[in-house]
């Protein structure tokens, strides 16, 4: 199979998870304690991931500067692009319980849609520069991407069905979203090869200050809304999984 084409179905089976959790955000009436925990697994699986893949990766290929570069124009572009989308009403788009509705929010469904969009377009590409080192790609960062993305619909799929949006904007959402993983993850494949190490590592250490900011923006903040003794623990729990991932 040729790795375009491996790295647009990798992109696409790690965007599907994001499909799964929101069929079970709406279909199964999971507690929100429950959402609670298994989004701090998910956010301990990316702050990992994040940590041991993709910043070691990138200091590895380009040194500290383009890193350090890379990762704080990641995270800039993230939170401005956040703060656009916040005033349309997509701040708490992963949030499980304080969604607003379109009457209360025009518009909100939309910003609420590109807002996804934004959090899942750079774990994609990087899941698709991965195969520019000439091995297989980092079944680590698709692994976790994965286990990351299932409580991110879960719980905003849950809060849509609160808010009283339609279950076919909901599943059309995450269907398209996991589109668009797949194609993200193709463009990081083909747009990026043959750059120079540096630009790599400015790429990949930019996807990764943006998925930091997006742990901490959205869903730290689902995780500790209903937080229980033993968030912190399972937050350490997802961390732990995929650093032993990356050492397996």
């Amino acid at each position: 199979m040729p790795e375009w084409s491996q790295a647009g179905g990798w992109g696409l089976l790690a965007g599907s998870a994001l499909l799964l959790g929101a069929a079970l955000g709406w279909f199964v009436p999971v507690p929100r304690r429950v959402i609670a925990s298994i989004m701090a697994f998910g956010a301990g699986v990316l702050l990992s991931a994040v940590s041991f893949e993709l910043i070691a990766e990138a200091h590895e290929q380009g040194g500290l500067l383009p890193t350090a570069v890379g990762a704080a124009g990641g995270a800039l572009a993230y939170t401005g692009a956040n703060v656009l989308l916040a005033r349309r009403g997509a701040r708490h788009r992963k949030r499980s319980g304080a969604q607003p509705s379109e009457q209360e929010a025009p518009g909100s469904g939309s910003a609420i849609a590109v807002g996804a969009l934004l959090d899942g377009i750079p774990e994609s590409v990087v899941i698709g520069a991965s195969l520019l080192t000439g091995g297989p790609v980092s079944l680590v960062t698709v692994v976790a991407v994965f286990l990351s993305n299932v409580p991110e619909g879960l719980s905003s799929a849950a809060g849509m069905r609160r808010a009283g949006r339609s279950s076919r904007y909901v599943f059309a959402l995450w269907a398209g979203i996991a589109l668009v993983s797949g194609l993200a993850a193709l463009a990081g494949y083909t747009l990026l090869g043959g750059a120079p190490p540096e630009v790599l590592a400015s790429i990949t250490a930019l996807a990764a200050g943006a998925i930091l900011a997006m742990i901490t923006d959205t869903m730290v903040p689902e995780a500790f809304e209903d937080a229980h003794l033993l968030v912190g623990l399972i937050t350490v729990a997802g961390f732990l999984t995929a650093f032993a991932l990356s050492h397996a």
